[in-house]
């Protein structure tokens, strides 16, 4: 069975860039090939502030935005965020959906694309990176950062990306690989 890898559009903002950026992430996965990637995009979820009764580690959701959070994202092997930097930090709303679950997440690795001004969303990922290994992910070192991301959206809203993103997809999908694998046993 191929691992699965899903690609988490993190920014819910109208207006936002985050598709054009989940887009290109998902289709360079795709050329990879060492996953069945899908891309996710959060504000399909609608998921309000940490409003489940029991904590997420219970798994006892009582709400449907919940359980359908839960489960588009525990059948992963791996996951990508991807996320802009809003004031040197991920979004609220990525932050909370993350933290709206918790065993889903247990024994995965993950990946950040990040992208923003000058910085490319470093800080943010840095931040993200934190959250996510104090919730048993394995956040890897490698990721893609895009620095004036928006200067590379066409009027066409297509992201074409600076020279290296590529290079720096495939470093971060190959150990994403590599730790999927790994912990499948722990998953399981």
């Amino acid at each position: 069975m191929p691992l699965t890898l899903k690609i988490v559009i993190g920014s819910t903002r109208p207006g936002r860039k985050g598709p054009a950026v989940g887009a290109w992430a998902t289709k360079a996965a795709a050329a990879h090939g060492g996953f069945e990637t899908e891309l996710v995009d959060l504000a399909d979820f609608d998921l309000p502030l940490l409003d489940e009764t029991a904590h997420p580690a219970q798994q006892n959701y009582e709400h449907d935005h919940t359980k359908r959070w839960s489960a588009a994202m525990a059948p992963s092997d791996a996951v990508v965020f991807v996320t802009p930097e809003y004031d040197y930090f991920p979004p609220a709303g990525l932050v909370n959906a993350v933290q709206c679950l918790h065993r889903e997440w247990r024994y995965k690795p993950a990946g950040v694309v990040s992208y923003g001004g000058i910085t490319g969303g470093m800080r943010s990922s840095g931040q993200l990176k934190l959250l996510l290994g104090g919730l048993g992910m394995a956040a890897i070192p490698q990721g893609v950062s895009l620095p004036f991301f928006g200067e590379h959206i066409g009027d066409d809203g297509i992201f074409d990306p600076p020279e290296g993103a590529g290079n720096q997809a495939t470093a971060m999908l190959d150990e994403l690989v590599k730790w999927a694998d790994a912990l499948k046993s722990l998953r399981a």
